[in-house]
């Protein structure tokens, strides 16, 4: 069965996780950051559950209108995808 596509979404979710924790870890002591852009790319590519689960554990980028539009609308564009690709694919 093909599942690279789940492969893919579980690392870069655990990376996009990983990153939003750090991120507020640095926001927290104050430090040089991890542009948004970066945050919002990786979650694009692939980690937008990690990206969620980051706000939602880590309570980061949760009043920051763009995070709250485009990850949820990443994730389901990423379920999407893996539906169709069972759907039509396999």
């Amino acid at each position: 069965m093909f599942t690279l596509d789940l492969y893919i979404y579980y690392f870069a979710s655990l990376l996009t996780f990983a990153l939003f924790g750090w991120d507020k870890f640095l926001a927290m002591m104050e430090r040089s950051r991890v542009p948004e852009a970066v945050l919002l790319l990786l979650s694009f590519l692939g980690g937008a559950f990690g990206a969620l689960c980051g706000m939602i554990l880590f309570s980061h980028k949760t009043r920051k209108t763009l995070f709250l539009v485009l990850v949820p609308l990443f994730v389901l564009m990423q379920v999407a995808v893996s539906v169709l690709l069972r759907w039509f694919v396999l």
